[in-house]
């Protein structure tokens, strides 16, 4: 089946958050030069959601107000492969578990193979929607993606292990929350890294949800179950 890559892509981002109180670093990696998207960008893990995420069981589901929240603007069905998502691309890009001990159940496919040989079922439970983007009109690739809020605390693996990540990205590094803003980021990553520090002394997932919506030339700002001023991206 061809994709048609100039289409709005459902995506999954996942915001990995340590020591929060302490001394809050966040989990990011270095895209590539030739990469289409965002080339030569520091970008937190994550990626579009594919057609068999809908398939794959997870042993517990995200926060329920979580799951309330992204059904108010996308189709109910949606949130199970976006939580799906969120731990594949975590697992592929940086090779941090998060799931329990269990035994699958069937074969798993091969984009989970590695991830079953672990002796872990995927879980969402520890993933929090904080923010909504869709990539602004003209770039090479465009996603609508929801970005989840993860403490550290809850993956399942060595948190300084990165050798089962594939080599999408590189120089995966905890970075300090307070330098983030010093490497070369994305603006939207720059936009979710004030929504992050706004959070820091909050671990319950967010009753609001901003939305930068720039699939018209508004590029409106907005918060689910409510509004902010516009905002634009230049």
């Amino acid at each position: 089946m061809t994709i048609d890559k100039t289409a709005i892509r459902n995506a999954a981002t996942v915001i990995v958050l340590r020591d929060r109180l302490t001394d809050p670093h966040i989990l990011m990696g270095q895209r590539g030069a030739k990469a289409a998207f965002m080339p030569n960008k520091f970008v937190f893990p994550g990626g579009a959601v594919d057609a068999a995420d809908a398939d794959i069981a997870l042993a517990n589901q995200m926060p329920q107000l979580c799951r309330d929240r992204l059904t108010d603007q996308s189709d109910p069905a949606l949130v199970h492969p976006l939580g799906v998502a969120a731990v594949r691309e975590l697992w592929e890009e940086t090779g941090q578990i998060l799931g329990t001990r269990g035994e699958w159940q069937s074969p798993p496919p091969a984009d989970w193979t590695t991830f079953a040989a672990t002796g872990h079922l995927p879980s969402a439970h520890g993933l929090q929607f904080v923010f909504r983007a869709i990539t602004p009109p003209g770039r090479p690739r465009r996603f609508d993606a929801r970005f989840f809020l993860l403490d550290a605390a809850e993956l399942a693996s060595n948190l300084d292990d990165f050798t089962s990540a594939c080599d999408e990205l590189s120089h995966l590094q905890w970075i300090p929350l307070q330098k983030a803003r010093e490497y070369n980021l994305p603006f939207i990553t720059e936009v979710v890294l004030a929504e992050v520090e706004a959070r820091l002394e909050d671990p319950a997932p967010p009753e609001n949800v901003p939305f930068f919506r720039n699939d018209d030339e508004e590029g409106l700002f907005l918060k689910l179950r409510g509004r902010t001023p516009d905002y634009r991206e230049d």
